[in-house]
This record gives C-alpha cells, sequence and structure tokens, in this order.
C-alpha cells in the first residue's frame, strides 16, 4: 500500500517552487549585470582609445570582424552593437545616479530608453519604472510613446494634503495627467456604459496603461449607504500601494461637483471594503477633457486622496503642456519614489 501524501505537501511544494523561481530570478539578474558590465567596459576601452589615439571608425569595423570570429557563438558583437557600447559609456559615465541603474535593467531596454529618451530625468523615470514594474520590452515602448514620463509629471491630485508623506510620491507616481486608450473601437458618439464595457472588454490593456501594477476587482461595484444603493463605475486595487481605487469614467469635460460624488464614494469604501492594514482608499476621475485651473480649485479643500485624469482614444500631449512640466529639481525629487 502506497504511502499517503501528508496535507501539508501542497505548501511545501509551494514553497519550493517559490525557492527556484527566487534563484532562477537572482541568477537571471547575475548574468544581466555581468554582461551590462561587459558592455560598459568595452565602450569605455573604445572611447578611451579613441581620445588617446583617435582611432577611426575603421578600428571598430575591425574590431567587430575580428570579435565574431573569435567568439562564433556569442552575439552582439557587431559594429553597431560595439558603437552603442560606446555612446552607452558616453552617456552615463559621469553620471553617478544613472551608471548604477543601468546595470538593473536588460540591454535591450537600455538601448530603447537611450534611443528615445533625449534627457537624464526622462531615462532616471524609465529606467527606475523598468527596473521596479519589471516592464517587458513592449511595454517599455508603449510607454515611452504615450508619454507616460510627461503626463506623469503633469497630474493633477489631492495627494499633498490627503495622504501620509510616506506614501505621497508613490500614489502621485500611479496618477497621470493623460490616459491613452488607443485599443478601443469606440465611435464618435458612446455612452459612459459603453465606455465602461469596452475598458472591462479590454481589461489587459486596460490595466497596462493604467500602470501595469493594479489588479481589477469589479464593474459597477456595489456599495450599500443607508437604504440606499451605490455603484462605483470601475474598482482597482494598486499592489504597491495596497488600497482601493476607484475609477468613474465620464464622457465629457470635468465638472466640480464630480469631486464630491468621488468623496462620498472614497468615504464609503474606507469604511465598508478596506481591510486592515490597507491604505486609504484613492479615487480617479477619468474625464474626456478637463480644464486644469478648475480642476485645481475642485481638489484644493478635499479630504480625500483623487486624482482628476483625461483620457484620449488616441495619444497626443498638447503642445502648451510642456511649457508646464515641473522643474528639474522637483521631477528629481518625485523620482526617489520609484525604488
Amino acid at each position: 500500500m502506497s504511502e499517503l501524501i501528508p496535507t501539508d505537501y501542497p505548501a511545501l511544494l509551494g514553497d519550493i517552487k517559490q525557492r527556484i523561481r527566487a534563484a532562477q530570478y537572482k541568477a537571471l539578474r547575475a548574468v544581466n549585470k555581468e554582461l551590462i558590465a561587459l558592455y560598459w567596459d568595452i565602450g569605455r576601452m573604445i572611447v578611451e582609445r579613441q581620445q588617446a589615439e583617435a582611432w577611426g571608425k575603421s578600428v571598430v569595423e575591425n574590431l567587430a570582424a575580428d570579435l565574431r570570429a573569435e567568439f562564433p557563438g556569442i552575439s552582439g558583437f557587431s559594429a553597431q552593437n560595439l558603437w552603442r557600447m560606446k555612446q552607452f559609456y558616453e552617456t552615463y559615465a559621469a553620471n553617478e545616479k544613472l551608471s548604477p541603474l543601468v546595470r538593473e535593467i536588460g540591454w535591450t531596454h537600455n538601448l530603447i530608453i537611450l534611443s528615445r529618451c533625449k534627457d537624464d530625468l526622462a531615462r532616471e523615470f524609465y529606467l527606475r519604472m523598468t527596473r521596479k514594474f519589471g516592464w517587458t520590452k513592449n511595454v517599455l515602448v508603449h510607454q515611452i510613446d504615450n508619454q507616460t514620463y510627461e503626463k506623469t509629471l503633469l497630474s493633477q491630485t489631492s495627494f499633498d494634503q490627503t495622504l501620509p508623506a510616506e506614501i505621497r510620491d508613490q500614489a502621485k507616481l500611479a496618477v497621470k495627467d493623460e490616459y491613452t486608450f488607443d485599443f478601443l473601437e469606440l465611435g464618435d458618439e458612446y455612452s459612459e456604459r459603453q465606455l465602461e464595457q469596452a475598458l472591462i472588454a479590454n481589461v489587459e490593456s486596460f490595466l497596462r496603461e493604467m500602470g501595469g501594477v493594479f489588479t481589477f476587482v469589479g464593474s459597477q461595484y456595489r456599495m450599500e449607504v443607508g437604504d440606499k444603493e451605490y455603484f462605483v463605475d470601475v474598482l482597482l486595487y494598486h499592489r504597491r500601494l495596497r488600497c482601493l481605487v476607484a475609477v468613474e469614467l465620464k464622457i465629457g469635460e470635468f465638472m466640480p461637483e464630480y469631486v464630491g460624488k468621488m468623496q462620498f464614494y472614497l468615504a464609503a469604501l474606507d469604511d465598508e471594503a478596506r481591510l486592515g492594514g490597507e491604505n486609504p482608499s484613492v479615487g480617479i476621475i477619468l474625464c474626456k477633457s478637463k480644464d486644469r485651473t478648475i480642476v485645481e480649485y475642485a481638489l484644493r479643500e478635499t479630504n480625500k486622496p483623487i486624482g482628476v485624469a483625461a483620457y484620449r482614444i488616441v495619444s497626443t500631449l498638447p503642445a502648451e503642456l510642456q511649457d508646464q512640466l515641473p522643474a528639474p529639481e522637483q521631477v528629481a525629487k518625485l523620482l526617489k519614489g520609484i525604488e
């Protein structure tokens, strides 16, 4: 008669699987760090030789051919890639803040950030976000193309006066000024319910555009207050902030009275749905358009953490908003929240 499997066997198996995955991830990170260090050193040596001996383009071409002949089974030594290693080293060598960060993400991710971001603050944002959230190459490209950096810096929230200091910056990074729902197939005219149904039908794309750290809780989330029923359009959960996030969808321009309704929803969620140890619930009011001054006044006196954002079906950041980005020192302070 075979021996019975102990009742706690599934827990043991789960623990061992988790340990194996942790070891695999650690090994992959170690390999990646070594690869980035190798490319960094090759870039450094090329730069130093060019500066000291005025090497020209032909030397790099010869290097590429000789390295591929010596290491035929190893890719990455094309002339184009050697020039990228040179640019990689030149870009980050003197930057004590960013040079350690580049070793935390993959080479392909580094090349995307290097080629698509034109200043150090934008590079720092995407380096930190890629490291923190494990963005794939395609997700990183999507985030850059949709101007996530700029839209995050422009976000309008009440978090400064409503959230504890220890989670304030993290929360600011969770809300953009504008979201791009280019995966939706909606006509020129649609209702709020149709918008909600379209987002839920594309929930994976919706959550990715919201930032990639949300989980879906429900749509038309029902709450009882007194003897009446109320429904939150979409309820999410932010895994790192450990809080519920109520999303209200509006197909028109932002109206100040939307803030009062959201305050009511957040108070009810905190009393009825929030679990022990979770942070205060956060609200995001998503409108088709908004006047930034009206939003600023509407949020000024609120006692609940609320963000107001616009959404678009196609991705554009109005040119006039480029001049409203925060000062570099404010951006640097905010980026410290991405650990």
